[in-house]
């Protein structure tokens, strides 16, 4: 009798050290979509506000840029514009001048007609007329082509005004989505360059768990599958929690050269991602196992 609870005391030590669970069909790592946030012009940092572990909002401020050079910009393109606006107005000023010129010199043209006619006035006294006329009128035309060349200037000045807002625009710097602060690049009064990383983001608040699994498996893994996903809770026993597959890879690889053996790597599998809702458990990096 006493073998026998011997033995029944030893079955359940076993099962209690390996948790009663049975295998696991895929295993891999948590993994996040990454941002890297960069400032898209040059100056230095007035502001920054990138400290590790932050939590941001999409549209929160991370950093400034100074912009006073940019501004500066602005307000010398406005002048600019100010003063190319003047020349359209002393323009209509000059064409309303020769367009009563014209009118003036028409009346006179008229007149050196009737008296030409009843032969009163000369031929040179005619064409005299008639020069003036078309003088002026040759003038107004004149005048007005160069509206087209001080709308181009205004256009060309508008387009800089518009360019040098958005560079001023960018000189704030925000956040494009919901997410932690996982690593900044650069600190405060440091100079910020196109390109150059400030921080590096990433929603936390679901996780991918990438697994791989075999051809074998893959007619078992359907997208927007629910599956059992367990996390180390100790050296024994796991913790369980529901993740949905998100995405399947189209192309069969070889396994990844982080599994240890020679055997396994040369094997050819299927990517899978398993996306996980984080209640705080979950970090990048953290090994996980799948059952389909």
């Amino acid at each position: 009798m006493n073998r026998i609870f011997l033995l029944v005391f030893i079955m359940s030590a076993l099962l209690s050290c390996t948790g009663g669970n049975e295998k696991s069909d895929a295993y891999g790592n948590f993994e996040a979509d990454e941002t890297i946030i960069s400032s898209e012009i040059a100056g230095k940092l007035l502001s920054f506000e990138g400290e590790e572990g932050r939590e941001v909002k999409q549209g929160d401020v991370l950093a400034v840029v100074d912009s006073s050079t940019v501004r500066l910009q602005i307000l010398q393109l406005e002048a600019q514009k100010k003063a190319t606006q003047t020349k359209k107005i002393n323009l209509r000023s000059q064409i309303d001048v020769l367009s009563q010129q014209l009118k003036n010199a028409k009346i006179s043209q008229a007149r050196a007609h009737k008296l030409f006619a009843e032969k009163a006035a000369t031929q040179q006294t005619l064409d005299d007329v008639d020069g003036q006329v078309r003088v002026i009128e040759q003038q107004i035309q004149s005048q007005k082509t160069q509206f087209v060349s001080i709308d181009s200037e205004l256009s060309v000045l508008d387009a800089q005004i518009e360019l040098a807002k958005n560079q001023l625009e960018k000189s704030v710097i925000k956040s494009p989505l919901n997410g932690t602060v996982l690593e900044k690049y650069t600190e405060l009064g440091e100079l910020a360059a196109p390109a150059k990383a400030l921080v590096k983001l990433a929603d936390l608040s679901e996780l991918d768990l990438r697994v791989y699994v075999s051809g074998a498996q893959l007619p078992s893994v359907k997208l927007g599958q629910q599956v059992q996903v367990l996390i180390d809770q100790d050296k024994t026993t796991n913790q369980q929690l529901t993740g949905v597959v998100d995405w399947i890879s189209p192309e069969a690889e070889f396994t990844p050269k982080i599994i240890q053996t020679k055997e396994e790597r040369v094997k050819l599998v299927y990517a899978v991602k398993v996306k996980v809702k984080n209640d705080g458990r979950l970090k990048i990096g953290m090994p996980g196992e799948v059952r389909f």
